[in-house]
Parts: C-alpha cells; sequence; structure tokens
C-alpha cells in the first residue's frame, strides 16, 4: 500500500517539498544545539523545561484522543465512524512521533536516552512514559495498518487485531495519565500539585485532539474525493463540546481553589501567568489570548446552530485547538516554574533556534500524517469505487 503515497498532484508534492524545507532548517538548528548545547534556547536552572516539553504534552493529548473514534465504533458498534477511524489511527501515530522527537531535541544529548533503558526503575514516571507511549505507538501502526490492508481486500480484520483494538482503549488513556503523573507527582511544585492533573488532561485531549480531527476532514473532503460523512462530522462536534466544556470547568475549579483558600504557590503561578508578577509578565497576553479563543469556543460549541453548521463548527475547532495549545502548552509548563520554590521570578521565553526547531518537528509529524492520510484515503476512493 505504500505505492499510494508516490501517486499525488502537484499540490500534495508541493505541499511535501514545503515541509521538508522546514524539517531541514529545524534539523540544522537541532545539530547547532546538538554541538553548542541546551544554552541556546530560553531554558536555564529555574526553568528546565520549555517549548519542547510543552509541545510533548500537548501532543500527547492528541495523541490520545484517538480513542474518541475508535471506541464508539469498535466497542459500541457506532458503524458511521467507520469512516474516519482510520484517520484518528493514523492521527495518533503521527503525534506519538512528535512526541518521541520532543524528548529527544529536549535531552540535549541522545546517549541520555540510554539511562532510561539501561537503568529502568518503577518509581520513575519517566520509565512509565516511555513505555506508555512506545506501546501506544506499536499498537496503532498495527491496528491501523491490517485494518485498512482487511478493507483493500473486502475482508474482515483478524481477530487478534480486535485484541489490539481492544487494548488501545485503556492504553489510550494510560498516556495521558502518566504524562500527567509526571507533573502531579512533582511537590516542589505547587501549580501541577493537585488531583485533577491527570482528568484535566484527559478533558483537553478529547476536545483538542477531535477538533484537529475534524478541521483535517474537512481538508480531506475539500481537496479529495473522499467524504469523512456528514454525520460523523456532527458527532465529533458534539464530542468536542462536552469535552471542552469540562475542561473549563476544570481550569475554573483550579483557579477557585487557589484564590479561595489563598494557597500561595497556586496564587501566585495564575498572578504570574495573567497579571504579571514582580514586573514580569511576558506570558499575560498569550493567556488572555488563550480566554478569547475559549469564549469564542466556547459560544460557537453550546449554540446548536452554530454547532450544527460546518463553517462556524471549523471556526470554532479551530478557537479549541489554539486555546488549548496557549493553555496546556506554555501557560501550564511556565506556571510551574514561575516563581520557583523560592518566590522569585525567573521568566522564560523561546529563543530563535528553539522555535524553528519545533516547527521542524511538527512539519515531521505533518509530513508523516499526510503520507499516512494519503494512502488511507486512496484505499477509501478504490473500495467506494
Amino acid at each position: 500500500m505504500l505505492d499510494r503515497a508516490l501517486k499525488g498532484s502537484s499540490r500534495y508534492w508541493g505541499w511535501l517539498i514545503f515541509l521538508l524545507v522546514l524539517m531541514g532548517i529545524g534539523f540544522a538548528c537541532y545539530l547547532y544545539q546538538f554541538k553548542v548545547g541546551l544554552k541556546i534556547t530560553g531554558m536555564s536552572r529555574d526553568v528546565s523545561w520549555g517549548l519542547y516539553i510543552s509541545q510533548l504534552t500537548y501532543l500527547v493529548g492528541v495523541a490520545a484522543s484517538g480513542v474518541m473514534v475508535v471506541l464508539p465504533y469498535y466497542l459500541h458498534d457506532y458503524k458511521a465512524f467507520g469512516r474516519i477511524t482510520i484517520l484518528g489511527e493514523f492521527m495518533a501515530i503521527a503525534a506519538v512521533l512528535m512526541c518521541l522527537l520532543f524528548v529527544m531535541v529536549d535531552l540535549g544529548k541522545l546517549p541520555r536516552l540510554m539511562n532510561i533503558i539501561m537503568y529502568p526503575h518503577p518509581k520513575s514516571i519517566l520509565f512509565w512514559d516511555m513505555i506508555v507511549l512506545n506501546g501506544y505507538l506499536i499498537l496503532n501502526i498495527l491496528i491501523g495498518w491490517n485494518v485498512l490492508a482487511a478493507e483493500r481486500k473486502g475482508v474482515h480484520y483478524s481477530t487478534w487485531v480486535k485484541v489490539l483494538i481492544y487494548i488501545s482503549i485503556p492504553w489510550a488513556f494510560s498516556i495521558h495519565t502518566v504524562t500527567a503523573f509526571l507533573y502531579a507527582g512533582l511537590p516542589g511544585r505547587h501549580f501541577w500539585l493537585t488531583a485533577i492533573m491527570a482528568p484535566r488532561f484527559l478533558a483537553s485531549a478529547f476536545c483538542s485532539g477531535p477538533a484537529i480531527l475534524l478541521l483535517i476532514a474537512l481538508v480531506v473532503r475539500k481537496f479529495t474525493n473522499f467524504d469523512p460523512g456528514k454525520e460523523q462530522i456532527r458527532t465529533l462536534g458534539g464530542i468536542i463540546a462536552y469535552a471542552f466544556i469540562i475542561n473549563i470547568f476544570f481550569f475554573l475549579m483550579e483557579i477557585f481553589t487557589s484564590f479561595y483558600s489563598q494557597i500561595p504557590g497556586h496564587m501566585h503561578s495564575f498572578v504570574y501567568l495573567f497579571l504579571g508578577l514582580d514586573g514580569y509578565g511576558k506570558l499575560a497576553p498569550w493567556m488572555w489570548t488563550f480566554v478569547f479563543f475559549a469564549i469564542v469556543a466556547l459560544i460557537l460549541l453550546i449554540i446548536p446552530s452554530t454547532r450544527r453548521k460546518e463553517d462556524t463548527l471549523a471556526i470554532a475547532c479551530a478557537a479549541v485547538v489554539i486555546s488549548t495549545w496557549i493553555d496546556k502548552g506554555l501557560g501550564l509548563i511556565i506556571g510551574g516554574f514561575v516563581p520557583n520554590p523560592f518566590e522569585r521570578v525567573f521568566e522564560y521565553w523561546p529563543t530563535t533556534p528553539e522555535v524553528l526547531i519545533t516547527i521542524g518537528v511538527w512539519a515531521m509529524g505533518f509530513f508523516v500524517l499526510t503520507v499516512l492520510f494519503k494512502i488511507a484515503v486512496s484505499i477509501k476512493e478504490e473500495v467506494a469505487a
């Protein structure tokens, strides 16, 4: 089936070449980082995680969100999602690959990866994160490829594939739960020390991932002969609406708990993020941008008429993606570091090489996603014909 990726229009090849150029720029910047070290980034002793880990956090949610189409189709026999389940599984593959790359670029020196493999420990959350991410990647590759091959041949997929499908459903929840534990298990960082960190992660994942999938489905419909279906898009819109409402509810509960109880460790981080602290406030415009897009998304998703209209639903999904990317990315990560345990503010802002490396990793993800979707859509068109 790989030969399907070698056939395409000039628009298809132009897009791939554009992504390759971005990947090349990012790789060149990474080679510079590999030579000089992480000092070329905006990270420091006080802010040791930055743009790279914020992207990892967000993309793990995108990968986990594939379960929102897998679960209804395979477990509840919702036939309509049969047209887009493969798209969700392939999106998860691209997302996990980006997650792994962001871990690699954040480590600075690649040999450090071997520390997790050579010295595994059951108390290490990073060890479990490595297990669940790589396991989820393998599961989606095996399931997606075999289900698509079976559809092409006009036969039902094998029983062992169904077993893997059932395993992948709780596994999807586990990858984002374990990622949440990376933060919630650090008692020195009060902003992250909350029992609802994992539920917050899952709620944001189950709105942001389907929102990206819905936008991609609309693009696929526009540029190919494959139609993901109106019922499927409408159902996805409902899933996004409920998940986003829960996501914002959890966020507001964190604010209430922090300020009503006057917990300094929680409260000062929110003050820094939204108003600035001790004269520092680089992230404040970003966080108010998050608030703006969150309000836009809520309005468009809650009102049935705007949610059912594809144009306004697409705007709502774009607003969901932007708002969750800001809140769950830099907002969540930097908020945990600023102020530091000594109540001092050391700001973080990504450098140009850091941004270019990040863009390069995202370009790689979209390259893989484009190729996989090209194969899937070609098979879908062939079967329909």
